[in-house]
């Protein structure tokens, strides 16, 4: 649930953190990529400490990302993610996505969930 307090931020896609990451980007070798996305995307613990790494470094991409509750959060988080770990595009973390089982997936929903409102916290913090 989005704290009242928080307004909507934008930053222009130059001065997001996730551009340097590759993560709209491309890759060579696709499959080995996906291959690498399904097994750290699995790895629910793994996963959210870079879901938290994310939330504590990357500035500009979260405020303009997490400040938009009308898009889905925890995708753009678990994509960002990634992104940073290993420069895997969000494309190819969308595809690893389906080969999980419904455990893994929601294990990974419940830490980006908790970054996500860690994030909030942090913010609703700085603000008051």
């Amino acid at each position: 649930m989005k704290k009242p307090w928080i307004e909507r931020t934008y930053h222009p896609y130059w001065d997001w953190e996730e551009i340097k990451f590759n993560m709209w980007g491309a890759v060579e070798d696709r499959h080995d990529y996906l291959m690498r996305a399904i097994e750290f995307t699995g790895d629910h613990e793994e996963y959210g400490k870079y879901m938290m790494r994310v939330a504590n470094e990357w500035k500009r991409s979260c405020q303009h990302n997490l400040s938009n509750t009308t898009q889905n959060r925890k995708a753009w988080i678990g994509h960002a993610a990634c992104a940073m770990a290993f420069g895997c595009p969000e494309d190819i973390v969308r595809e690893a996505w389906s080969h999980l089982t419904e455990t893994q997936q929601r294990l990974a929903n419940d830490q980006a969930q908790k970054a996500i409102e860690y994030w909030e916290d942090k913010i609703c913090q700085r603000q008051a």
